[in-house]
């Protein structure tokens, strides 16, 4: 366990997270032993690596370099040992960052493709709507939607989602269908993560465009519950086509102001900025692409017209 590849590993797992305690999770060993390796490794090295408050651990200038220099030599190590084994087959720790909407209906689905090729390697996804820290959380790929706030990152685009206006057919009974945009500022409106912050929906048609004030009356903080509560016939949701895919499909949602249309997102598979990508998380980015392209190809199919 004190060997000094693990120690380099667990050193970039406790930079990374700032947390000997999660750092040690991850790597399946205790907070005070995660904390003896490091304190051991700094003695080696000759220097302190880590700051250590009651409230954060962080990484001291020589740290910081060490960090840099080491996790190319780790990448690499872990390169040698793939080829040397010869077949393929991917081992150790892949954390994988995405909205919960993603993996449940793109990534999980298709996932026995890949891990059943790679039994040795264990898989974490840190599923969130909200844009995770991709260096600060020791993420080693990411999937995103929508515009790249870190343009140093390396990005590769898979697909592109659709705004649509959905609701329950339920819910258009009762309220009424909207015949143009306009039409929705007298509507219960249901906001997403999609839609928080947004002034208005803006749509196009025929060259024209229109945009309309819209005030939620629900607001949700996760996309797979505004979905479901559009389903309930709570209101009217406007959300990426993937989003609500099935539900278009089965006939629990209806698309609404099918006409007009709204903006559209890329969606990009992301190495974090500054250091290597291990071979899993080059592997596994092209598993999302492979699995993403599945789940996009009978989009345009997909869905009722409210009428």
């Amino acid at each position: 366990m004190n060997d000094r590849f693990f120690s380099l590993q667990l050193f970039t797992r406790v930079a990374r997270s700032g947390s000997f305690s999660v750092a040690g999770r991850e790597m399946g060993i205790s907070q005070p032993t995660a904390s003896r390796i490091v304190a051991a490794l700094e003695k080696q090295v000759g220097v302190a690596l880590f700051v250590r408050t009651t409230r954060a651990v962080t990484l001291t200038e020589a740290g910081s370099d060490y960090l840099s220099r080491i996790e190319s030599v780790l990448v690499a190590l872990e390169e040698a040992d793939h080829a040397a084994r010869g077949t393929g087959e991917l081992r150790g720790i892949l954390r994988v960052a995405m909205s919960s909407g993603s993996a449940i209906r793109g990534v999980l689905p298709h996932l026995t493709r890949f891990t059943d090729q790679h039994p040795g390697l264990r898989i974490e996804f840190i599923l969130n709507d909200d844009r995770q820290d991709l260096v600060g959380e020791s993420i080693d790929v990411a999937l995103r939607i929508g515009v790249l706030e870190d343009s140093t990152a390396v990005a590769r685009k898979i697909g592109t989602v659709h705004r649509v206006v959905v609701a329950a057919h339920a819910y258009l009974a009762r309220a009424g269908t909207p015949a143009v945009p306009g039409d929705l500022a007298h509507h219960a409106i249901i906001v997403g993560p999609a839609g928080r912050g947004a002034e208005g929906w803006a749509f196009q048609r025929d060259g024209m465009s229109s945009s309309v004030h819209v005030e939620g009356r629900f607001i949700l903080n996760g996309t797979d519950a505004a979905v479901a509560a559009a389903v309930a016939g709570l209101g009217i949701l406007s959300t990426g086509d993937l989003s609500v895919m099935n539900e278009l499909e089965t006939g629990q949602l209806m698309r609404v102001l099918p006409d007009w249309k709204m903006g559209s997102a890329d969606v990009n598979v992301v190495l974090p900025a500054g250091r290597s990508a291990k071979p899993s998380a080059r592997a596994f980015s092209d598993f999302m692409a492979a699995a993403f392209q599945d789940w996009l190809a009978p989009r345009s199919q997909r869905g009722r017209v409210a009428s």
